[in-house]
């Protein structure tokens, strides 16, 4: 058995060890996030972001099983994973247009283009990703959703009738799926009339 240096493990999770650590995180994730752009997701490999980052390929493995994951954990740091609750100023149009025209803008951003297009790619085939992807992101997104819809209901702006699961995917989808599918343009009046549209069928009808 090969013996250990003597300080190896007390120098583990010293604040010198985290601060390392760390270090070496955002740089396998900031060179994941920029790779992804550069070459596209099929061409992205472990060891060129290991390459790129300045790390051993061992070292992603401790921390993540695949570039997908690692591609997750960029947008993340990129985007940011703590989402703020959607706006409530008391008129549910406005509010939705507001945040929608936000989506567009995300969504046309060049720099986040082709990163979101690989994890979309990567969820359908990966399950643990996806899984991943429900609970650190997407299933916090809609419960935010939900609470601003939920508010429009208690204030009879929305019937109580109305299946907010449902609701998110009439107001959401017809953005994600235009941009997945280039199959039109991206813009803040169209943005605007998937509200209007989505919201001439939920509201309550005398």
């Amino acid at each position: 058995m090969t013996a250990q240096p003597k300080d190896s493990s007390a120098r583990r999770g010293t604040p010198d060890a985290t601060r390392r650590n760390e270090a070496s995180r955002r740089a396998i994730v900031t060179a994941a996030f920029e790779l992804v752009g550069e070459v596209g997701y099929a061409k992205l490999s472990i060891e060129g972001i290991a390459a790129r980052a300045g790390v051993g390929k061992q070292t992603i493995y401790r921390w993540w099983p695949s570039k997908g994951a690692v591609l997750f954990d960029a947008f993340l740091m990129f985007t940011g994973d703590q989402a703020p609750a959607l706006p409530d100023t008391g008129d549910l149009e406005a509010d939705l247009k507001t945040v929608l025209r936000a989506t567009v803008e995300e969504l046309n951003d060049p720099r986040f283009d082709e990163p979101m297009r690989a994890l979309n790619t990567e969820i359908l085939h990966d399950p643990a990703l996806a899984a991943v992807y429900a609970e650190r992101l997407d299933g916090p997104m809609k419960e935010l959703k939900k609470q601003r819809l939920r508010a429009a209901q208690r204030a009879g702006q929305l019937s109580e009738a109305v299946d907010l699961d449902v609701a998110i995917d009439l107001l959401w989808g017809p953005l994600l799926n235009r941009w997945l599918q280039r199959s039109g343009p991206l813009t803040s009046g169209y943005a605007d009339a998937v509200v209007e549209t989505a919201l001439n069928g939920l509201r309550p009808h005398a």
